[in-house]
């Protein structure tokens, strides 16, 4: 059978293991098969470490087995089978109910996979799967040093994976001809690269890690090239766009939001204002990503730049994650802008503009109102969530498209925004959440990049301090103390949990079946951590406990749109002191009077959504508070991590840990859109160079007469990332 890249995997290794690979692992080609590779390898006498696993890891080891045992359990019928394995730095407990492989055998060697367990303090795997290794009957797969351990699923497991890629690298016609190499043979010759035929075969089949390292690197530059070229060719097409230049005009609306600012603008504001300034008076749509530090004053930079719009006739659009901060911006907008934000009213100035604010939550003829005044143009600047996105939703001359929160939006949704101009409108989007040079470069390499970091002049900063429960319960009560002497002294605080609470909550691996008396588990894994802590109960706790007396009310997801609107108001008003919510509050809300956050179960958050959090106190002259609780050890790998975050103010050095202590491809957005990520070797910290040179070879290739033309290959791999919906992670970082 002729075999290609293209072709699908259930014609190559049947339709059930097919079946299994597409749905558990998104694996549908040939070309998909080859490119999942082995996170790892195996070697006899060198494996990974079995006290390096994790409770709730799915894996894959490498171990022989010490001891096996099977007895009947007194709770229910059947046997139980407990067997012992090592590696040689550590051991774990396999766990069989009325099953014993015949190969279970003292001295055998096996990969078994499953998900890391827990029971009695060590860790356990509940009914692996076991594929057991004997070099005595010419398992060549064992004879070989390296075992290549890959990203496997419940139902097919690596050494499935590790047989169906054997099967390929041994197709008929020759493994050479399969593989056409996309990477024109200069490109290879001037950075020492091999081919790309050879790199797949030893990092599938390494005989050493010396292999395994030339091959990495050549499938590095692979996955580099086809991102740069994808973007570079984003930005080629941006650029033969006709736009409409706006241009500044004295006089106007941004010269009357200048003059109404409260503050004087940063260095770094007037500077970004000046480089938004006057690419929006060109007629070729600006693509500008405009991320900074947690309270740098973004906003206000995006305000300026919709004036100018206005001023030049047309309208700025505002796209915001949640109801309750387009909501916050519309109020914000309207408070500093006064009658020049009313005109048309009574009392509205005439040489200004409407405001208007479109969410899904609007009564029919509200939003039919606000619907009018976009498509009439009375409202230069509008501001809404999704509901924006809608059919029916028109404007009259769509100039700027303002993107708040880059991270909640996909390229549908930015897409459909500037779809909405009669010419393609101009682009600025926003991020508060501080990226690595280097992720900015692979992920918005689309886009040119403006970057604040200095504070506005009068904030009282943010002191952040870890509070370990397990290991000092006193601090916690010290932490409720502190917060009623803030509130005392006049100012307001948040407290913030992972979860809303008043719902059915299983514990993570709680189950139903006694032990047998000498404690040995006659089921599952066991796991005795609790669910997350919950806003309603915490709320309650509070009442009727330390914040006794103080105004305290929930803000949370399950909440009418009215209902947190009218939450957030009435903390805003100072009619509140203490506000319990869930990460509702973790973009944009601003209180400048709110001083103190206490984060409850601070362990159940990511680096940058704690940096988040704890920029929404001590954004006015008050110094501020930020207490991050938790069980964790302080020793520990996620102690030493809220450490760290406790320990620095700087976003851009947290974005680094960040990157540093979760999967590349969490980062990028994989976990977010349920898809894989598009980076499966490429380091977005290690590679920098690479990425730098890569991009620099694809702006190269594109500036070339014929460009890709030449290139079938290249070509080829671009247009299927770009068709492929794993290319979504582009925009979703």
């Amino acid at each position: 059978m002729a075999v290609s890249l293209e072709t699908p995997l259930a014609r190559v290794l049947g339709p059930k293991t097919a079946t299994g690979m597409a749905e558990q692992l998104g694996l549908h080609t040939v070309r998909d098969l080859l490119r999942h590779y082995p996170r790892r390898y195996a070697r006899r006498g060198e494996m990974a470490r079995l006290d390096d696993l994790q409770v709730g890891d799915r894996v894959t080891i490498l171990a022989q087995v010490t001891s096996v045992n099977s007895r009947r359990m007194r709770q229910r019928h059947g046997t139980i089978t407990e067997v012992t394995v090592g590696d040689g730095a550590g051991s774990m407990k396999l766990v069989f109910f009325n099953y014993k492989h015949a190969r279970l055998q003292q001295g055998a060697w096996g990969l078994f996979a499953g998900t890391v367990g827990t029971y009695a303090g060590k860790l356990q795997f509940t009914h692996p799967d076991c594929h057991m290794l004997d070099n005595d009957t010419g398992d060549d797969d064992w004879a070989r040093a390296l075992v290549p351990i890959y990203p496997a699923s419940k139902d097919v497991s690596s050494w499935v994976i590790q047989k169906s890629v054997k099967l390929l690298l041994g197709a008929s016609g020759g493994f050479g001809d399969l593989v056409v190499d996309p990477l024109p043979e200069d490109i290879r010759a001037r950075h020492g690269l091999l081919s790309l035929a050879a790199a797949l075969l030893d990092i599938h089949r390494p005989t050493t890690m010396e292999d395994v390292e030339h091959a990495a690197e050549r499938l590095k530059w692979d996955e580099a090239l086809i991102l740069q070229l994808t973007l570079a060719a984003r930005r080629r097409a941006a650029a033969l766009e006709p736009g409409t230049a706006r241009s500044r005009r004295t006089g106007g609306l941004l010269d009357a939001v200048d003059a109404a600012l409260p503050f004087e603008l940063t260095e770094g504001q007037r500077e970004v204002g000046e480089e938004l300034a006057v690419e929006l008076d060109r007629d070729q749509p600006m693509h500008r990503l405009l991320q900074g530090e947690v309270g740098s004053g973004k906003t206000v930079v995006a305000l300026r730049a919709m004036a100018q719009v206005v001023d030049a006739g047309g309208q700025a659009a505002l796209l915001a994650p949640t109801e309750v901060l387009a909501a916050q911006h519309a109020r914000g907008i309207r408070q500093l802008l006064g009658p020049l934000g009313r005109a048309g009213e009574l009392d509205g100035d005439a040489a200004g503009t409407r405001v208007t604010l479109l969410t899904g939550s609007l009564k029919t003829a509200a939003k039919r109102e606000a619907r009018a005044e976009v498509a009439d143009g009375r409202a230069g600047i509008v501001i809404g969530t999704h509901a924006l996105l809608q059919e029916g939703v028109d404007f009259a001359d769509l100039g700027l498209v303002v993107i708040d929160e880059q991270h909640r939006f996909g390229v549908e949704q930015r897409d459909a925004l500037r779809a909405k101009g009669s010419r393609p409108p101009h682009v600025l989007v926003m991020t508060a959440t501080p990226i690595p040079r280097t992720v900015a470069m692979t992920v918005y390499g689309d886009l040119e990049i403006s970057t604040l970091r200095q504070l506005p002049s009068g904030r009282g900063g943010v002191a952040s301090s870890v509070v370990p429960v397990a290991e000092k319960p006193g601090w916690l009560d010290r932490a409720w103390e502190r917060l009623r002497e803030e509130v005392a002294a006049g100012r307001q605080a948040y407290v913030v949990c992972p979860r809303i609470g008043d719902s059915v909550d299983v514990a993570a691996g709680a189950d139903d079946e006694p032990e047998d008396a000498d404690g040995a588990p006659d089921d599952g894994p066991r796991t005795d951590r609790r669910p997350p802590l919950a806003v309603l109960d915490i709320a309650e706790l509070l009442r009727n406990g330390p914040q006794a007396g103080l105004r305290l009310d929930v803000l949370h997801g399950r909440l009418t749109p009215e209902e947190k609107d009218a939450r957030m108001q009435a903390f805003a008003n100072r009619e509140l002191d203490v506000l319990v919510a869930t990460t509702v509050v973790e973009v944009g809300v601003d209180v400048p009077n709110a001083t103190v956050m206490v984060v409850m179960d601070a362990d159940r958050f990511g680096v940058s959504q704690l940096h988040q959090l704890r920029g929404r106190v001590a954004r006015g002259r008050h110094a501020g508070l930020c207490l991050l609780v938790t069980e964790a050890r302080t020793t520990s790998l996620t102690g030493q991590r809220l450490a760290a975050v406790a320990a620095t103010s700087d976003g851009f050095e947290l974005a680094r840990l960040d990157l540093e202590t979760r999967r590349e491809g969490d980062i990028l957005g994989a976990a977010q859109s349920g898809k894989r990520s598009g980076v499966r070797m490429l380091s977005l910290l290690e590679d920098e160079e690479l990425i730098a040179t890569a991009r620099a070879e694809a702006t190269a290739l594109l500036e070339t007469e014929r460009g890709l033309a030449d290139h079938p290959g290249l070509a080829a791999e671009v247009a299927a990332l770009a068709t492929d919906e794993r290319a979504e992670w582009l925009e979703k970082a």
